[in-house]
């Protein structure tokens, strides 16, 4: 039986199974309605109330400032949106390298009238607050810059964009989900106005996530209907995907630390041996501030799709830095916004390490990588390379 190794935990995460063991009962015990006024809505009311007190103080914030959201996507669609739409018209800021849900967000809301400036990044995937500063305009009503890239796993200057931003009176919007849960945030220290995070990236189930929303931040609902979330997010709350939720929050306070330092030692031993043993390999993002488990690795002359593939085939799961569209695979936009040649970054693969990473299954990955790319630089054709 082939051996199994997970290395894409910034895609998502298995869900802990204190975090199961919380959820159950809601699916078939304390499965009311939240808004309903009998015991099995109480009930239900219940769990979301203590999920939203304890993400609360995990983030140190009153708990009415939190609001749950279907995922991720919503979250920054919320955030962004709501922010803009509230003004009615001006000027955005955003970094080249955002998440799609942050990028196309402000793309759709361009075609309503705002305008937008995309942030360049340096090598290393960082954001320059100086940039910032020069980008801001007197039409500037809101930031939206990422804590950490998913792909490279570069941490940006947060705090320091979040002082230029309170200093300008502009409202500031950071995309949390690679980092709530991994990093200490302090939305105060760092000027947040608004934060997106995700459950499945924290070992916490799918469809379910959050965005924290400053007092006084004016702001309008982009969904419609009922009372839920104090109006500003109308649906029927999921509530055993909320009640996991909070005790991932929960069990990510407990564990964050000591994790941050196990995977940070193993993410280095990845790299450290692919860079023994694999020529032509280089570390994509910042040297020192990135996330705790994330690696993204360039091999040149190879294409990352075969990679992944072929690792595939060796039971393990890695993600490719580049997109596959129509058939034509193109290089990700995070590394040509980085200015990684075209030959390198064709043959990005990130992995990105969790709870259940071992020293041996970096062990097995290495082993089974330098033969891999090894017998695929050997296939291409003569002068190719």
């Amino acid at each position: 039986m082939t051996r199994r190794v997970y290395l894409d935990h910034n895609a998502s995460t298995p869900v802990h199974p204190e975090v199961v063991a919380e959820m159950t009962p809601y699916f078939d015990e304390m499965f009311g309605n939240p808004s309903s006024v009998h015991g099995f809505g109480r009930d239900a009311r219940e769990g979301i109330d203590i999920a939203r007190d304890r993400i609360a103080r995990f983030v140190k914030v009153p708990a009415d400032q939190i609001v749950f959201t279907s995922g991720g996507t919503e979250s920054d669609n919320f955030g962004i949106k709501g922010l803009a739409l509230a003004r009615g018209r001006g000027h955005l800021i955003t970094s080249a390298i955002e998440h799609h849900a942050v990028l196309r967000t402000v793309q759709a809301l361009e075609t309503q009238g705002f305008t937008a400036t995309y942030l360049p990044v340096d090598a290393h995937g960082r954001v320059d607050p100086a940039d910032v500063q020069k980008a801001i305009r007197p039409d500037t009503i809101a930031i939206s810059v990422m804590h950490a890239n998913s792909e490279v796993g570069t941490v940006q200057p947060i705090a320091a964009i979040g002082r230029i931003a309170r200093e300008h009176g502009v409202a500031f919007h950071v995309d949390a989900v690679q980092t709530f849960g991994k990093l200490p945030i302090d939305v105060d220290a760092m000027n947040i106005d608004l934060m997106s995070f995700s459950a499945h990236k924290i070992y916490g189930p799918k469809g379910v996530a959050g965005l924290y929303i400053r007092k006084g931040t004016k702001m309008i609902a982009i969904q419609h209907g009922g009372e839920h979330e104090r109006r500003r997010r109308a649906g029927t709350e999921n509530v055993p995907g909320i009640v996991g939720f909070g005790k991932a929050v929960e069990v990510r306070g407990r564990d964050m630390h000591d994790e941050a330092v196990r995977v940070t030692a193993l993410r280095d031993r990845l790299w450290h041996g692919i860079a023994a043993r694999v020529p032509d390999a280089r570390l994509n993002g910042h040297p020192t501030e990135r996330l705790p488990g994330t690696a993204s690795i360039c091999y040149r002359h190879v294409e990352s799709e075969s990679i992944v593939l072929g690792l595939d085939l060796k039971g393990i799961a890695v993600s490719a830095g580049s997109a596959c569209t129509s058939g034509n695979v193109e290089p990700s936009y995070v590394l040509v916004a980085m200015g990684v040649p075209i030959d390198w970054a064709m043959g990005a693969v990130r992995s990105s390490l969790g709870r259940s990473t071992t020293a041996d299954d970096i062990d097995y990955v290495l082993d089974s990588v330098e033969p891999l790319v090894r017998k695929l630089r050997q296939a291409l054709p003569v002068g190719a390379a």
